[in-house]
Formats: structure tokens, sequence, C-alpha cells
């Protein structure tokens, strides 16, 4: 036993030992909380505590088999005969406790439970029922909502007394039918295994003191991510012993708009009177400097219990911090360095990490340029999201009506009415007289007999005409946005506002900005639609990739050789969602920290300084540095060649500069500095400078430097395809492979003939 307990550190050890009265684990980032507390389930059993007399909660099925198997593997190696505490996620949990008091609880024996797919096709079939067909009501926003109410103990009728419009009192009509479904069905749903357990344990003692008998020693994993009807849950399942052990960080509470509540955590000592606190803060993964750079953040919450983890690895290198140009130039840097890094040792893991999804279309598009092989985890690949595929579809029907599968695609979406038996009756027409969907639509509007049901049938195919005739009369950028606004879909995201639709909403407008960018490299929109359609076949890609493209939500519990943390502005990260509210503040800032202490060996932080403006996709928008980039003391990062500005620094940029000067002259402008004094009046001289010709003639020839080839200190050698102006005011436009066309003022821009 004791070899047994050597393998651990002194505070792990401690964790491991303390196994009677509350216990508090507070484990920062990489210290082997999952360890310490399998270790210690490992210990009980080996002292002679029945396996089945342990119950170890956590939130996950593969974190729960994998600490079942964590805790087999010890005792196999102590040499003590291998059993099996009780291991699971909450919601197991709960179906397994009222399958065994299914009498004491009102239910049959084999009540069956619905998961999300059954959910969402039980209110379809309720609103079906009840006639209920709204464009604001669509089934996964109202299941959302009644998932809400359940889990505040609201019923239908309360939700019904509450309700301030219409559309509310729709809701708490599905919601008391979802109900009646669910009984007629002898069914639960998710919300429903926690909330009856809990009614359970609380209305019927004689229940409540047979599992507390049951589970002697009881622990939480993630502590810090547990809702109120969980904690309840716990507090229920205590005994009078009070051995209960949670494992958690209050630094990595990330998940509040889940139902995660922090202060439950940070309460524990209250709630349970005489916990031990045991701080696991050697952390096994990264260097000091990191884990340095990381707590200098996280301390600016007020509500911490607190903790200073200290590297068992080395002092490390310091973090490094690029000001990139805008969201193209930030692409190309970290691009630049994933490939110095790969080709030293292709080996390494690293991570590219950003707030919100959207931020990976100008990654992905610059990496698969490059070919530079990456996956991508937290979300589909940009071109492959449902939004952005339903944009495009509306865009290829105002090319091509007769295309059936973008007609389908979006027949209904936005919901407006046109339901199974009408696509149906489509499908038939269209089979019939060998036509495509549109013309069979056309046929059935038309047609003597038709009834008031084709309505909506005649709103789309107006639609899809305004549509087309839009095409031909706005620049792209422009008309994408039309269809947006025209179809009703950016409003239907809008009006629904949960976190999902605001993601979709932000996709939404990176689209747009993406078309500008293709446009202005010299694209056409056919070749932007093509190019869309060719990244969706190609998203995946044969071996171990190098680089991981990741949101921060989506990193917890992982760790890379390498990570950039990028997007770094104020709206951005913090996101503009959570900016006005303390506790949103609170919770980006724990979202940064998560994604900073991922790195191993090194960590880089990167923005951009200008953003297209969704709306006006033409002009940049500059944005200021994040907040937390202030937090972190400058003594622990260098700030890399061609960064335009230091980490911290705060200045306000010119709000939208004349975009195409050169690269000095740019910084200059944007920084706010004034212009280097010149001696007396300047005259440009023809025989030193390559550009000194006349500008475009009136009379229509062509100006001799179109077709030139010249070359950018930036961007290399590119193509003269426009001058526009005269003199000191004349602009230069060139097309540099792989870069697009790039706008400049002559006398900033440096170029040279080639």
């Amino acid at each position: 036993m004791q070899t047994f307990l050597e393998q651990l550190n002194p505070e792990q050890r401690l964790a491991a030992e303390t196994t009677e009265g509350p216990v508090l684990i507070l484990a920062g980032a990489g210290t082997g909380k999952t360890r310490a507390i399998t270790f210690r389930m490992a210990n009980l059993i080996a002292k002679g505590v029945p396996a089945e007399s342990i119950l170890a909660v956590t939130f996950t099925n593969k974190a729960a088999e994998e600490m079942q198997t964590r805790v087999t593997n010890l005792l196999l190696r102590a040499g003590v005969p291998p059993e099996r505490p009780w291991i699971s996620t909450f919601h197991s949990l709960c179906a397994r406790l009222l399958r065994r008091e299914a009498a004491s609880a009102g239910l049959p024996k084999d009540f069956a439970i619905y998961d999300d797919d059954d959910q969402l096709a039980a209110v379809k079939l309720v609103m079906a029922k009840l006639r209920i067909e709204d464009d604001s009501l669509t089934p996964r926003n109202v299941l959302a909502r009644i998932s809400y109410a359940k889990n505040q103990a609201q019923t239908p009728d309360q939700m019904r007394a509450q309700a301030f419009g219409p559309d509310m009192r729709k809701v708490a009509d599905i919601f008391a039918a979802y109900e009646a479904l669910l009984k007629q069905s002898n069914a639960l749903d998710f919300d429903d295994l926690l909330l009856r357990s809990a009614r359970l344990l609380r209305e019927v003692p004689q229940v409540r003191q047979r599992w507390q008998n049951r589970f002697q020693y009881l622990h939480v994993d993630e502590y810090q991510d547990t809702n109120r009807v969980q904690y309840d849950l716990l507090r229920l399942l205590t005994n009078e012993r009070q051995n209960v052990c949670v494992v958690g960080d209050e630094d990595q509470s990330i998940y509040r708009w889940r139902g995660a509540d922090v202060s439950i955590l940070l309460s524990f000592a209250k709630d349970f009177t005489g916990a031990r606190v045991v701080r696991l803060e050697r952390n096994y993964r990264s260097t000091q400097k990191i884990l340095d750079a990381a707590a200098a953040v996280v301390a600016n919450n007020p509500d911490r219990l607190g903790k200073t983890l200290t590297a068992e690895k080395d002092l490390g290198d310091n973090l490094r911090y690029f000001e990139a140009r805008d969201a193209q130039a930030e692409a190309e840097y970290v691009a630049e360095e994933l490939d110095r890094i790969l080709a030293g040792d292709p080996d390494q893991t690293c991570a590219v990490e950003y707030r919100t999804n959207f931020q990976s279309r100008s990654f992905e598009e610059v990496f698969r340029r490059r070919g530079l092989r990456y996956k991508l985890v937290g979300g589909f690949s940009f071109y492959n999201r449902a939004e952005v595929k339903d944009a495009l579809a509306y865009v290829r029907l105002a090319l091509h009506p007769e295309d059936d599968i973008s007609l389908l695609r979006v027949l209904n979406v936005p919901a407006r009415g046109i339901g199974k038996t009408t696509v149906d009756t489509l499908r038939d027409i269209a089979q019939r007289e060998n036509l495509s969907f549109w013309d069979a639509m056309e046929s059935l509007i038309t047609s003597p007999n038709a009834s008031r049901s084709v309505a909506p049938l005649r709103v789309f195919r107006e639609l899809v005409l305004r549509l087309r005739e839009a095409f031909s009369a706005k620049e792209p950028a422009e008309f994408l946005r039309y269809v947006l606004e025209e179809t009703g879909y950016m409003s239907a995201l809008k009006d629904r506002n949960t976190p999902e639709d605001v993601a979709r909403t932000e996709n939404l407008e990176e689209l747009v900005r993406a078309v500008a960018e293709s446009i202005e490299a010299g694209e056409s929109f056919t070749d932007f639609l093509d190019a869309a359609a060719l990244v969706s076949d190609a998203d995946s890609y044969e071996g171990k990739p190098g680089v991981t493209l990741i949101t921060l939500h989506s990193t917890k519990g992982l760790e890379f050789d390498h990570v950039f943390l990028t997007g770094l502005e104020d709206g951005i990260c913090p996101h503009s969602r959570s900016m006005n509210e303390e506790k949103g503040i609170e919770e980006e800032r724990r979202l940064v920290y998560v994604g900073m202490t991922r790195a191993r060996k090194s960590l880089t932080l990167t923005r951009a300084l200008y953003r297209r403006i969704f709306g006006n996709e033409q002009q940049m928008r500059a944005s200021l540095p994040s907040r937390f980039l202030g937090e972190i003391p400058s003594e622990l990062v260098d700030t890399v060649r061609g960064s335009m500005a230091e980490i911290g620094e705060s200045r306000r940029y010119e709000p939208d500069p004349e975009y195409s000067y050169s690269s000095e002259e740019f910084l200059r402008r944007a920084r706010g500095t004034p212009a280097p004094k010149q001696r007396g009046p300047q005259r440009r001289a023809a025989s030193t400078n390559p550009f000194s010709r006349p500008a475009i003639m009136r009379g229509g020839k062509a100006d001799p430097l179109l077709g030139q080839k010249v070359r950018h200190p930036e961007y290399g050698v590119g193509t003269v395809v426009g001058v526009e102006g005269e003199d000191d005011d004349r602009r230069i436009s060139v097309t540099f492979p792989g870069r697009g066309t790039k706008k400049f003022i002559e006398r900033y821009a440096h170029l040279q003939p080639v």
C-alpha cells in the first residue's frame, strides 16, 4: 500500500489519503486532478471499503470510462482484486436510480428516455397537432424554452400565467401538450431524469435514506461546471458522515451559458462545515512563463479561491505577440510560424485557438492555399456550416432557379409554411411532367384548381424573382447582404438570439466579408461559389495533422505543444455579448486562461488591427486590443518583428485609413504620427521615378503602365492592372499571385519595375 501511493506528489497523496469528511481538491490546470481522484478511489477500495459504496460523478461518458479503467489498472498493479465503483454521468446515475425506484417515483419500470432527436420529434408532433406554424417558433427554439422552464422548476400553467406575449402563450400550450405526450408515451426527457430524481429524494424520505446508506463516499469531478439541480442531487445523496470529495478549478468555469454556476464551488466550504481544501499547484504541462502570464490574467477576477501554479518544466521562453494589419495578415503570420515549427519537427502538435467559429474562415483559406494540413474541432469547416450553405443556396437559386437541390434546401428556410404535403405535390408534378421543381411550382401556382395552400409557394417564387433581379443590379457583397435581409434569414436568427444563433449570425457576416475579399482579389462571384463548393468537398485529410483549428470552449481538457491564441480584440475576445456585464467579462477571462494553459512549449498571442465592417465590406474598422492583453506583464512577452504595436498598447488607431498605402505609410497614418518633414518644394524627377509617366489618356489610349511587372517590398512581384488619377494623387492597382489586388498611392508605394 505504501508503494501504491508513492507514485503521487505530496499534495496528490494528501488528497488521496484524506478520505473522511468533506474535501475540496482545488486543482489548477495541468496538475493531475484525474490522477488524484482515481488514486483516491483505488485507495479506498484497497483499504477495504466496498466498491459499490463509492460513487463518482463526472460530465461525459468518456471521462467516466477513463476513470473506471484507471481505477482497475491501479488495483491490478497493486495486487488488489479489482472492483468497480459506481462511476457515471449525472444523467446515467439518475436513470439507474429512477429505474430502481420507479414505483416510488410514480413511473413504469420500463419508461423510455427521449434523446435530443426524440424530444425534437415530440415537439414537432405536438406543434402539428396544435396547428402552430410560426416562423418565430421553430421546434428547436421551443424545445430550448421548455428545457429552460423545466430547469427553473416551472410548469406549463406557470409559464402561461407569466407569458408576456402571444408567442410565449403558444410555447406554454406546446409545453403542456409535450408533457402530456411524454406521460402518454411513458417517457422522460434528459431534464426529467435530473428533476424527477431530485424530487423523489426530496419528497420520499425512505428512498433518500436508502440511497444515502448505499453511497458512503461521493466524488464529483469538474465541480465548477455543476448547476443548481445537480447540486441539489449531491446534497440529497450526502449522508450525515459527509464523505464528499469534489474536484474543480474556479478559474476553468466556462459554461455559465449552459447553466453552470461557479458560486457552487466557491461556497463549498460554507455548505459543508469543516471541509478540507487541498490545493494541487504543481503543473506538469506548461512552462513557468506561460503559467505566470495566464495567472496574471485570471488574477483580475474578484471571486477566486486562489492558487499559485509552479511548473515542473523549465522557465521556458517568453510568449510572443503579433499585431497584424488585418485578418488575412494574421492568418498569414500564423501559417508561416506553423510551417517553421512543423518543418523542424513534423510530430509537434499545434493549435490555433479562437473565440468564435467565424474566425476559422481566414485561417482555413490561407492553410488550404499553402497546403498546410489541419483538422477542425468544435464546429464544421466554415463552408460546411448549415447557415453558410443555406445562404449560398439562395445565391445559386438567383443564378439558376432550376437548381432543384438548392431550391429544396431553402424552400422552407426560414420557415414559411411550406409543408411536406406541398413538397410531395411538387415532386409528383416534376416527375410526371419532367419539369424542374421551379417549373413545377409555376405549374401548381397557375393551375385553375390551385388551393389557398399554394400561397406560400407564390411568396417564395416572388422572392426568388426579386433575388434574380437584384443579382444583376448589385455588387456581390451588397447582393449577399440583400439575400440575408430579403429572405428573413438574418432577422430570424436575431429574433431567437440564442448563443448558437448569435454564432450563426457572425458566420453569415463573415461570409459577406469573404465575398468582398474575393471580389477585391479580382475573382468573379462565380469563382467564389466554385471555390466554396470545392472547399466543402476537401475538408478532411489523411494522416495525422500537425495543426488543429479549435474554439476556446472546445480546448477544455486538451493540450498542445504550441498554441496560437488569435483574435484578441475587444468585441471578439471578450465577446461583445459579454462586455456590458461584469460576470460575463469574468467568464471571458477564464476562457482566455483555459486557452493559454493548453500550451506545453510555446504560446503566441495575435490580433488584427483592422477587420472588415459587415454592411460596408469595402471599409476596414479599427479594433481595440483585448483588455486581457494589458493584464499580461510586458516582461513575459516578446513582440515579434513586423508587429504593428507592442502588447498592451491601447492607442486608438485611425478609424478607416486609406488601406492601400505602403506598409510604412499605413503604419504612420494608422498610429497618427506626423509625416516626415521635407526640405523645400519637392519635384518629381522623371529620371528616378519608374512611374513618372502620363496618366491614362482621356482619348481612350491605355496607360503604358498597364500590364507591367513590378515588385513591392511586402507583396512581392505583381502585375499593374489599373491606373487612376494624376500627379501626386495617382493610384496604381496591382494584382499579386495568391495575395489579390492591392491599390497603392504611387508616391508611397515603393514599387520597382521588374
